[in-house]
């Protein structure tokens, strides 16, 4: 079985991120929506170098995250920022992911919203058929889209496990995660990744002993 994912999110501190040199993590997140952990283009840029000096043989990957860009934004960014992965969070259709990977050559994730009833905001899976190269599932905000810090009912992950394994994507879960819980999420669910931003800080600053004790749990 392949080795779970780690996607730490929502990076803005260059010491923070030195810090994390030894870690086995995957994907460093960089949030551009509107939120507390927004960062600029330019920060970005100051930013992503830092992946490079990573002390293990494959780098982190860097994520921008989204929620409803023009083409023109993604643009302007991506001229000051070499990110490695667009994830969108917002109402971005197939056309409009296929536009982004055709023109900035890319990967894209695409975040699919988990309200508490169960139902999931979007359109069909099979519109992005060839379209991804990842699915988060996170739990629906109704003013960020995503990042709230909650949990959604795991038991929903189960009709979405089958469309990302048929086009050979990974399945990331997002929401409300921090060390105490991701265990179970993993033994219970055996998702192919896991994303975690405000469960590894302290008082809305990221926190290297709770990044390291969440990496530890996920990788052990």
């Amino acid at each position: 079985m392949a080795e779970t994912s780690v996607k730490i999110c929502g990076l803005q501190d260059v010491e923070v991120l030195k810090s994390m040199i030894n870690l086995p993590v995957d994907y460093i997140g960089f949030v551009f929506a509107k939120s507390k952990r927004q960062i600029s283009a330019d920060q970005a840029a100051g930013l992503i170098p830092i992946l490079k000096q990573w002390d293990r043989p494959l780098k982190p990957e860097s994520v921008g995250v989204f929620v409803n860009p023009t083409i023109e934004e993604l643009s302007d960014i991506l001229q000051k920022a070499s990110l490695d992965i667009i994830q969108l969070h917002g109402q971005e259709s197939p056309e409009f992911c296929r536009e982004v990977k055709r023109r900035f050559g890319v990967k894209v994730f695409k975040v699919l919203s988990v309200k508490q009833d169960g139902l999931i905001e979007g359109f069909g899976l099979h519109e992005y058929q060839g379209t991804l190269d990842g699915m988060l599932l996170d739990t629906y905000d109704p003013i960020y889209g995503g990042g709230s810090g909650q949990t959604f009912d795991w038991k929903q992950i189960e009709p979405y496990r089958e469309w990302p394994k048929q086009e050979g994507i990974p399945l990331i879960i997002a929401g409300g995660l921090h060390p105490d819980n991701v265990g179970d999420l993993l033994e219970n669910f055996q998702p192919d990744g896991v994303d975690v931003s405000s469960g590894v800080e302290t008082e809305g600053l990221k926190d290297i002993a709770k990044i390291r004790a969440f990496v530890e749990r996920v990788k052990r």
